[in-house]
């Protein structure tokens, strides 16, 4: 077929395929133990597929409406009271999306415009910054602070200016599994409230988190949650990341710019899950005991990794685990994770990738949400190495 580049204008020119994609396709390749996506390598469980399929077989199968079935939106209410203290109602507060990365996008187009600033911290999962420049805003980047990545808010206060829109947190943190503190969140109420600015909360593994800490949500401050958004995976928790289905809550006055772009991406989400789930909620040790369940499989990793060259800092939330390679190679990140997959057939991601410029820190990103076997083969090459 016949090319005519000049009709050709990307808006994104310097984006490539998902840094998680692209390794995944060299680990499968490669024939690599794939530690570098984030998903479950154990199933579903098996309750909540029979829920998914009794639904299908009792014909709910065609659209739900459009901000997600009013049963499970109740649940989630439910859920978020009972949890942060917070009350959403289900009618005008909550929307059910196809995946909290859906939620995310929908967000920032309803309310980014052209020459809009967006303070995100770096290292950064990969959606927010395309998402802010395909609406024409700036991307602000602040860079947490390492080897704990915690946030300075005094250089977020300098960052500010007359254009910001946004600020964009993530709590428990991918990449680094870092989580923020009830003193973070209190910093941050008081940057917005002084400033007019709304806040865009990620909280996707607000139940992956360790050694007993309180998950501070943006729903537990209430002058906070009045300008915020937040965005919550069901994927992440149940372990069920190919299902694409979460959910968003946010005061009347945001879901109701939220729901106007939500509605002409995807309309609805999958209709005999939202069925599913609102059943599966009803019972919250289906999600209570997730923390000490991804703990005992961080701990089993690191465990295992004692006898590397790897060092590391306990991940404190989500279940990835930064591994500082600085003592085995100088080589920049990208490379290092290449010849990982290549060489010696274990994948992860470089930390660098989380960075819209340049970055090397000699650190790569893996996924310990993989049964016993799978990361006692994986630590065994890595302690070789």
């Amino acid at each position: 077929m016949k090319h005519y580049p000049d009709v050709v204008s990307s808006k994104l020119p310097n984006t490539g395929t998902s840094i998680f994609a692209v390794m995944s396709q060299l680990a499968t390749e490669q024939g690599a133990v794939n530690l570098s996506q984030g998903f479950p390598d154990f199933e579903v469980s098996p309750v909540l597929i029979e829920l998914v399929a009794k639904a299908m077989h009792d014909g709910h199968n065609q659209y739900a409406p459009m901000p997600g079935l009013p049963k499970l939106r109740e649940a989630i209410a439910e859920k978020t009271s009972r949890l942060y203290g917070a009350e959403y109602d289900p009618d005008t507060e909550i929307t059910v999306t196809a995946g909290a990365t859906q939620a995310i996008f929908a967000a920032i187009t309803a309310f980014v415009k052209e020459d809009d600033e967006v303070i995100v911290f770096e290292p950064a999962y990969d959606s927010y910054v395309p998402a802010i420049k395909l609406n024409g805003g700036t991307a602000i980047t602040c860079k947490l602070k390492a080897p704990h990545y915690r946030a300075d808010w005094d250089e977020v206060r300098r960052l500010v200016s007359s254009r910001t829109k946004m600020i964009i947190i993530n709590t428990p943190h991918n990449p680094t599994g870092t989580i923020l503190e009830k003193e973070d969140l209190l910093q941050l109420q008081k940057i917005v409230l002084n400033n007019g600015i709304m806040v865009l909360s990620d909280e996707v593994y607000e139940h992956i988190i360790f050694e007993g800490k309180r998950h501070e949500s943006v729903c537990r401050y209430p002058a906070l949650a009045e300008r915020s958004i937040v965005t919550c995976s069901f994927g992440k928790t149940f372990h069920a990341t190919g299902w694409k289905t979460g959910y968003c809550v946010a005061p009347a006055n945001l879901m109701k710019e939220i729901r106007k772009t939500h509605q002409f991406m995807v309309f609805c989400s999958n209709t005999p899950v939202q069925h599913a789930l609102t059943e599966y909620l009803q019972k919250p040790e289906h999600y209570e005991g997730l923390g000490p369940f991804y703990q005992v499989k961080r701990d089993f990793f690191l465990k295992a990794l004692e006898g590397s060259r790897f060092t590391f800092t306990p991940a404190m939330g989500t279940y990835f685990q930064q591994l500082n390679y600085e003592a085995i190679s100088d080589e920049d990140e990208m490379a290092f994770a290449e010849r990982l997959i290549k060489e010696h057939k274990v994948a992860g991601v470089p930390t660098s990738s989380f960075y819209n410029k340049t970055h090397n820190s000699h650190m790569l990103r893996f996924c310990f949400a993989k049964s016993e076997e799978t990361l006692q083969k994986a630590a065994d090459i890595l302690c070789k190495i």
